[in-house]
């Protein structure tokens, strides 16, 4: 029998045990799979890590935090230079996190969002199962090699940090067109090659709108039809045109937006040897944390020197060329290892920083779809191992894939302990790599949030002191100062930030704020209007503009203000409550209660919204409708003693004297001379 047909048999007796019986056993070993994995990944859902570029992707997001149509579209057709987001075309990945903040995603509340991501990571474990059950036949491989992916530590970090929802997202789409791919070349549904080729594009083009580390997908499928497939022909060639087209435009796409987003570093500005080290440290650097996963990152740094007076580096050129020599040496006896971590070499490649973007020279996010090649390694050698060997062989091979998943399970659970919140993650980072200029910014800004400013100016100037003329981290000083009521010092910092970076939006919004708090509104407006102009979507500049119009006497001004930022963020409780409280100082109370109204929608424990709202009632004659909202505020607020006041009075309009008393008693505690004077109402 002729290699062909014996290939044409081998394909057909694993289409009719994909489409027999066999269907139900392997979907239940899958079932148990997945529910392994989503039990050792529970402890993400109650993460409450907020990572680097979480404030862009999610809480400083104005199109995330308005779901809708007009979002998506912006999303959408926001191409070379997307407004929310700097860096790359990533539709998908935005609208995926807009949906969870419909969901009820909030900063207080991440659940919505890990959700999410726990669910995409255990839907990729099953398709990575799937296509190595089609690509080999063994459905106990096939799991057993799914699993050691699913409960990988290396996997832990694309879950609880919500900006990297992209990386689980493109994985998605990129597995279910390999799956597409595969599935009728190994069935033999010849009939139905074209309906899957057009899915699997589909699924292709999604995977790049996602995330455009997907681009070399296409090489991958020419890799795996010459192994396993072994159908690497003129037709295999010609048919990943499509593919190869789409691929070229997103990396055109991509690398126009990541320029215009200023963080693209070319090779010419480094030595000609940079990316040979760069290719070499992480090449091995991959291997040896997937392997031995410990002392994970999320900010692996570039070694200080890059050359090979620097241990990892040298490491690293020597592993990689006794590495190329073994893959070599391996081709006289199998395709298999070769062309294994080619298809792993490729789909990292776009991550390996021959062009820099990105302040670390590796990450676990990044290997997490290329790890696929390594996994197709791992299951052609099990599959070689357990066919017509002893039966021990076999039980020896589970044996020891389900001791390593038990120990990748217990270094998953408790790499996920530094996951619990950001100064935990801060804190581990910083202990591996306590020279790394970004972790002491973030540690800073935590620290900040935290209202701990003293330890927080203390890591700003670290991270200063590390990278001199980072304009970010002058920012954040600036933030830290403010928080101290330092703000002459916080100013310089912000236009220190400003002379580094003149299109800094969120300098000028502080510098705006610090100017105000010394009463300099005047200044302040000047500022606000800035961070406008470089950032029209920038609600809160708005906002505050909108304050500092109110304090220099310009009513009409601050409102169209307000408006404003409620337009870009529809529950900006805040301007809301303000635009009620212009309307009604211009005697229009109508307005005022639709405001007012909406802060309350926006921010149900508003309590001075509540008390600003029965005012309103109160004026146009609404008594009793005023003493609901007054008690509604001091529900919220029990020490808010104008609301006490007001109840008092409201509750003698409607004749009810002993309940103003009782307001009287309460008010005492509170107010002594507002009760005096309430007392004085009552007659007694």
């Amino acid at each position: 029998m002729s290699h062909k047909n014996s290939q044409s048999k081998n394909k057909t007796s694993i289409g009719k045990r994909l489409l027999s019986k066999n269907i139900v056993p392997a979907a239940v070993l899958i079932a148990v799979v997945c529910a392994t994995v989503t039990i050792v990944h529970w402890p993400a859902l109650s993460a409450k890590v907020l990572s680097f570029d979480d404030s862009q992707y999610f809480t400083d997001n104005v199109l995330v935090q308005n779901p809708g149509w007009t979002s998506a579209k912006r999303f959408l057709t926001e191409v070379l230079k997307p407004s929310t987001v700097r860096g790359y075309y990533q539709p998908l990945a935005m609208i995926s996190l807009m949906f969870d903040y419909a969901l009820g995603g909030r900063e207080n509340n991440l659940l919505p969002f890990h959700r999410t991501s726990l669910i995409l990571h255990v839907a990729n474990t099953a398709l990575i199962i799937v296509l190595l059950y089609l690509l080999f036949g063994q459905i106990w491989v096939a799991v057993g090699v799914g699993l050691l992916f699913g409960v990988h530590p290396m996997t832990v970090e694309p879950i609880p940090w919500v900006g990297e929802r992209k990386t689980l997202l493109a994985a998605f789409f990129s597995l279910w067109s390999l799956v597409l791919y595969v599935y009728p070349r190994v069935t033999g549904h010849k009939s139905r090659v074209t309906g899957f080729y057009i899915g699997s594009l589909i699924a292709y083009l999604l995977a790049l709108m996602s995330k455009p580390t997907s681009t070399p997908l296409p090489a991958a499928m020419l890799l795996i039809d010459y192994w396993p497939l072994r159908r690497l022909d003129r037709r295999a060639v010609f048919e990943k045109i499509p593919f190869f087209s789409l691929g070229a435009v997103s990396g055109v796409i991509t690398y126009l937006s990541q320029s215009l987003a200023g963080s693209v570093i070319s090779p010419g500005k480094f030595g000609p040897w940079r990316i040979p080290l760069i290719l070499c440290h992480n090449i091995i650097f991959y291997l040896y944390k997937m392997v031995w996963p410990v002392k994970l990152s999320s900010h692996y740094p570039f070694p200080e020197p890059l050359n090979l007076s620097q241990p990892m580096v040298l490491a690293g050129v020597v592993g990689t060329c006794i590495l190329i020599a073994l893959l070599v040496l391996s081709f006289r006896w199998t395709r298999a290892a070769l062309t294994g971590w080619l298809i792993f070499f490729v789909m990292i490649f776009p991550t390996m920083q021959s062009l820099r973007f990105s302040d670390v020279i590796a990450s676990d996010k990044f290997v997490y779809l290329p790890s696929a090649g390594l996994l197709m390694i791992l299951a052609a050698f099990l599959v070689w191992l357990c066919k017509n060997r002893l039966r021990f062989v076999s039980i020896l091979a589970a044996a020891i894939i389900i001791l390593c998943a038990s120990g990748e399970a217990v270094a998953t659970r408790r790499y996920l302990v530094y996951w619990r919140d950001s100064m935990d993650l801060c804190r581990h980072m910083l202990e591996l790599a306590p020279n790394a200029a970004p972790l002491h910014r973030m540690m800073g800004n935590r620290l900040n949030s935290q209202n701990r400013f003293e330890e927080a100016i203390s890591h700003h100037k670290e991270a200063l002191r590390l990278a001199p003329g980072w304009a970010m981290a002058y920012n954040s000083l600036g933030a830290a100062y403010g928080g101290l009521g330092r703000y002459e010092e916080a100013i310089q910092a912000y236009k220190d930030a400003i002379r580094l970076k003149p299109d800094y939006a969120e300098a000028y919004y502080n510098l705006g704020v610090s100017c105000s708090k010394l009463g300099r509104d005047a200044e302040a407006v000047q500022f606000y209007k800035q961070a406008i102009a470089i950032n029209p979507d920038y609600a809160d500049a708005y906002y505050n503009l909108g304050v500092s119009y109110g304090k220099l006497g310009r009513m009409q001004e601050e409102i169209e203000s307000y408006k404003k930022a409620v337009g870009i963020k529809p529950n900006h409780s805040g301007a809301y409550y303000n635009l009620g409280c212009c309307y009604s100082e211009l005697g229009r109370p109508e307005e005022a209660i639709q405001a007012y109204t909406q802060a309350i929608r926006m921010k149900p424990d508003y309590a001075e919204a509540y008390y600003n709202l029965g005012n309103t009632y109160y004026e146009v004659g609404s008594k009793k409708k005023a003493i609901e909202l007054y008690k509604q505020a001091i529900k919220i607020k029990p020490d808010l003693a104008d609301a006490h006041y007001n109840l008092g009075a409201a509750y003698l309009a409607v004749g009810d004297s002993n309940s103003a008393l009782e307001e009287y008693k309460t008010l005492k505690t509170l107010d002594v001379e507002r009760a005096n004077k309430l007392l004085k109402l009552i007659g007694k």
